[in-house]
């Protein structure tokens, strides 16, 4: 397992962050580092979103900043400039894979079908994003795929929650899980740290528990 993986696999639970304001991006990077989840991904759904990016790297080398959203080797690149040290796609483009090494940034494409997984295993990637994962079929799914594809692992994303990531996370072939949940869009707009910082901690535990 590389180091990529194994920053992952500590984390155990990523939170995923749209932030609308650049401002609110040092704040909540060092409520969730205090909390002790440090390493997130901001995705590049706002115009903030590079800006926010570039802060965090700048000023919180602790923290394993990655970004999410990520539709175009162009778009990789500004992320990659701006600090980003992963990238996530919600899908599966041989283009961003092919760009991500040129760019030497750990990429975690898409896939929500087998074969998608099979075509990202035979472009050389091995870890993947389940997502949505609610949609493919969540824990089934992963149970499904894992005697035939046993040399992948997967991080769950979209319909993963407080509720059920214990159980994702208890699956042989997850390796973290993704989720908007630990900082809510609407607690990051009433700049309430408090409430993200206790989020977090809960998820946190998490992380020791692995």
């Amino acid at each position: 397992m590389d180091e990529f993986h194994q920053i992952l696999q500590r984390a155990a639970v990523i939170p995923v962050v749209t932030l609308d304001r650049a401002e609110h991006a040092l704040p909540l990077a060092r409520t969730l580092l205090d909390a002790g989840l440090d390493v997130l991904e901001l995705t590049l759904r706002t115009p903030a979103a590079l800006e926010a990016l570039a802060l965090i790297a700048e000023a919180l080398p602790g923290v394993t900043v990655g970004v999410g959203t990520v539709l175009d080797p162009r778009q990789l690149q500004a992320a990659r400039v701006a600090g980003a040290r992963f990238a996530v796609s919600p899908g599966l483009d041989p283009r961003l894979i092919h760009a991500a090494r040129s760019f030497d940034i750990p990429l975690l494409p898409g896939v929500m079908t087998p074969s998608e997984a099979m075509q990202a295993r035979a472009l050389g990637c091995d870890l993947l994003k389940l997502f949505p994962a609610d949609v493919a079929g969540g824990i089934a799914w992963l149970r499904a795929v894992a005697p035939v594809l046993p040399a992948l692992a997967f991080c769950p994303t979209g319909g993963v929650d407080a509720a059920n990531c214990a159980a994702y996370l208890a699956e042989p072939n997850v390796l973290c899980v993704g989720g908007s949940w630990v900082a809510p869009r609407r607690l990051i707009a009433a700049a309430d740290w408090a409430a993200i910082g206790r989020l977090a901690a809960q998820a946190a535990t998490r992380r020791m528990s692995r």
